[in-house]
Order: structure tokens, then C-alpha cells, then sequence
């Protein structure tokens, strides 16, 4: 950054358990979603963003970091890969704490402002790494405290990370409908305000008939609707463990599918407009034009496709997420990025330090964003692909649209994916003699770049 350059306000916006085609700027005709499609006509979205583990807590712990969650092992020494093991890193290194996101950023002169859902061990909670932590709720008062924030006089720049739940009560449909287990009984009598936000969700436009809310409002059940030809044992294994998981793919009526998918839908408009919220106190405060806006989202939800819910799977629904950017006059407006692999764990803390004018690095394979969103870039010099963890296995995606999967939860399995040939995942193209070159070169970026 230039000297003379004015420091930008850096806003992080992060939903819960949304997929890169829950937006209308998506095209996506089963919602509306004017904030985040205000977000793309004004700046730059990619296609081809992933979360670095479909699932909330690793997911959160590379955003702070910047490093993949396996990079870190839990109290028993096990590699970071899943919900529990995540929340039980024990006090991380002064190593990753000075190559973390607010360390660079408190270099830079930055103050720090954090609110809503954190889900994050101990020793990389948002106060422990020096954030303000303005307001612990996750929903409606998130969005007014921090609009309240944005429209204070600020001496110094800021850089801010909103944590908005929903999509995420999207979960409680699963939960409730078959809760037999003393954790998801637990979450049912805990999650009262999650549940009757569901149940808003849930509501049919009002004078409509059943019958016509299926024909005419619903969305149809997915292309992608029956399981995987082919389906690993490691899928089957994860819906195995909980009972609410085997009984929506058992049990559920296309129906209940359908309910689910127009739930997931509504919640999705219910944060859009907190997010709207947000935007609404940038430009109110006068700054949008020393505003860089970043959306994204955690991980996806499966929302039925393969007769699945929630996340975890390296699906495209679980794992490609929305990412959008926006700063008016910088960003050039209404570009759509369908090439460039993003990681928002991996790539967020090189991109903001970038335009707070300081270097920043933690994992080697992070890139700053800044010469993408200033079309500034030649593609050469970008990644030709990207690795992504999960509890059940770990994949590469390239440029082309293959995805290599190496499942290891019930012994190891492997698949190769053609997004082109298939871009909903019925089957896969391991055996396929046409793809043997494929499959060879990403096996070697599995072992050689991403997952040694």
C-alpha cells in the first residue's frame, strides 16, 4: 500500500452453515437476498470458495490463524479435524499467536472489534487474542451493536469480524425430528430460540393451501437428490453416528425434503437482513467508500442433496462457500470469479494485512486476495489447487474442477470427482481410464503440497 494511502475499515462479515449458491446473485430462484446480491453488484464474488473444513469450530480456528485446523492437535495429541477435538487445542504457540490475524493487525494500528458466535478454544477466543468483544448475541442485537460500532468515531481504522448463526438453526429440523440421544435431547431443551426461529422458518406463506405451497413455493427436491453411486463407507459411517442423521436419510419423506429445503431458504433471508442491517450503518456512517467489506460463511449444509443435512461431507453443498468483495472505487463492480480457487481460512489473513499495508503470513500457501479483487493478477502465478480437511478424509480441488477425495474413516477410500462431466456428484470417475493422468497428478498434490 502506498503511503499516502488511506488505511481501509476492514469488515468481516461470516455467516453459519451457508452454501455458495444460497444467494440470489447466485441465481438461486427459491430466495431473495438483496444485501449480499448489493455485495456482488458492487464488488467481486468467486465461485470457487472453500471452507478449509466444512464444520463450525476448525473452520473458525484457521480464520484466526490462518492455518489449516490440522495443523493443531488436540490435549490427547490427535490431529485437529473435527467439532471436539477443535475446542480442546490447548494454549497454542507464541509461534501462531504472532502470525495470527489481530496480532499483524494491532501492528498495523488497527483496533480490533469482534461480535457473536465464536465457538473457539480457549487460548483463540476473540478477548484472549485482543479483540473488543462488543456483543456476545448472535442475531438481531449482533446486528444493531455493531452497527452502533460502524457509526462511532473511530480515530484509528478498524477491522471488524460480524459472526451471524444463522443459517445455521436449519440444524434443529434433523435434531428435533428424532432426538434419542442425551446430546440431542440436550439441544432441544437448550435451543429454544433456535427451534422457534426454525419454526418461523417453517411457516407457509399465509391463504396458500398445502397443496399449493408444494406445487407453487417449495423448492423440488435436488438433482442430486438420491445418495452417490458408489457412496463411500466413510459417508455412511458419518451419518451413522447420529441416530437423527440415519433417520432423516432413512425416514424422511421427500415432503420433510422439501420442508427442509424451504426452511433453509428462510433462514438464509432472515441474516441477509442483518446483513443488511450492516450495510446499511456503513453508509450511514459515510465511510463505504474507506470500507472494505469481505462475506462468507463458515461451511455449507448439504440441504438434501444425497438425502443428507447438516455439513462435515467435502460435497460441494458442505464445502464450497460464498465469498464476496467490496470496496467502492477500489473493487472493480459486478465481477464473477469462476476460476480461482479460494481458501477463506488459508487467505483472509495475508489479504487483510495486505490492504493494512503490513505483511502478513502464517501458512506458506496462503495468498492475499488484493491482486484478485484488483484484477491485477496474471493466472499464472495463482494456485492450480486447493486442499480441504474433514473428520471423514481429505480432498484437493483444481482449477479444471476435479475434486480427489481420500476418505480414511473406515479404511481408506478414494475418489476422483469431474465437476464438468458431473457437476452434482452422483458418481465418480476413480476407475475411469480417460482420468488416469488426473488422478495421478492430484494423488501428488495431495502427498506433496497439501497433506504430507
Amino acid at each position: 500500500m502506498k503511503q499516502n494511502q488511506v488505511k481501509p475499515n476492514i469488515i468481516y462479515i461470516y455467516t453459519d452453515q451457508q452454501s455458495a449458491t444460497m444467494m440470489s446473485c447466485a441465481g438461486n430462484k427459491w430466495l431473495k437476498t438483496p444485501a449480499m446480491d448489493y455485495l456482488a453488484e458492487n464488488g467481486i464474488r468467486f465461485t470457487r470458495a472453500y471452507s478449509p473444513n466444512p464444520v463450525c469450530s476448525p473452520s473458525r480456528v484457521s480464520l484466526m490463524t490462518g492455518r489449516m485446523p490440522g495443523y493443531f492437535y488436540d490435549g490427547d495429541g490427535n490431529q485437529v479435524r473435527e467439532n471436539g477435538g477443535s475446542m480442546e487445542i490447548p494454549q497454542v504457540s507464541d509461534e501462531v499467536l504472532s502470525t495470527s490475524i489481530p496480532f499483524y493487525l494491532k501492528e498495523a494500528g488497527y483496533d480490533l472489534y469482534y461480535g457473536g458466535k465464536e465457538h473457539l478454544p480457549e487460548s483463540l477466543t476473540p478477548t484472549s487474542l485482543g479483540f473488543i468483544d462488543f456483543c456476545d448475541d448472535e442475531r438481531e442485537e449482533l446486528a444493531a451493536e455493531a452497527s452502533r460500532v460502524i457509526k462511532a468515531n473511530h480515530e484509528k481504522p478498524y477491522f471488524m469480524i460480524i459472526s451471524l448463526i444463522n443459517p445455521h438453526d436449519i440444524c434443529y429440523m434433523a435434531i428435533r425430528e428424532y432426538a434419542v440421544t442425551g446430546s440431542a435431547k440436550s439441544l432441544v431443551e437448550h435451543g429454544k430460540i433456535e427451534i422457534a426461529t426454525l419454526d418461523s422458518a417453517m411457516k407457509i406463506p399465509e391463504g396458500v393451501s398445502y397443496e399449493q405451497f408444494f406445487e407453487n413455493y417449495c423448492p423440488p427436491v435436488p438433482l442430486n437428490y438420491e445418495p452417490q453411486i458408489g457412496e463411500p463407507e466413510a459417508i455412511k459411517s458419518l451419518i451413522d453416528q447420529r441416530p437423527f442423521r440415519r433417520n432423516a436419510r432413512d425416514n424422511f419423506s421427500d415432503e420433510q425434503w422439501r420442508l427442509h429445503r424451504w426452511a433453509y431458504v428462510r433462514l438464509t433471508e432472515f441474516v441477509d437482513h442483518k446483513v443488511q442491517m450492516i450495510l446499511d450503518a456503513v453508509k450511514e456512517s459515510g465511510q463505504e467508500e474507506n470500507t472494505l467489506i469481505i462475506f462468507s460463511s463458515d461451511h455449507g449444509d448439504n440441504d438434501a442433496s444425497h438425502r443428507l443435512e447438516h455439513k462435515t461431507t467435502l460435497y460441494e453443498e458442505s464445502a464450497n462457500i460464498p465469498f464476496i468483495a467490496m470496496w467502492m472505487g477500489h473493487i472493480t463492480a459486478g465481477i464473477v470469479d469462476d476460476k480461482h480457487l479460494i481458501s477463506n481460512g488459508l487467505d483472509l489473513l495475508p489479504t487483510v494485512c495486505d490492504y493494512a499495508g503490513i505483511e502478513g503470513r502464517a501458512d506458506p500457501r496462503g495468498k492475499s486476495l488484493r491482486p484478485l479483487f484488483e484484477g491485477n493478477l496474471d493466472n499464472n502465478e495463482w494456485r492450480f489447487t486447493l486442499g480441504v480437511e474433514s473428520e471423514i478424509g481429505r480432498m484437493v480441488v483444481d482449477q479444471d474442477g476435479f475434486k480427489y477425495i481420500k476418505y480414511d474413516k473406515n479404511g481408506i477410500e478414494e475418489q476422483l470427482l469431474n465437476l464438468n462431466e458431473d457437476p452434482h456428484e452422483t458418481t465418480h470417475f476413480t476407475d475411469d481410464s480417460r482420468y488416469a493422468e488426473k488422478l495421478k497428478s492430484l494423488r501428488d498434490a495431495y502427498n506433496l503440497e497439501w497433506f504430507k
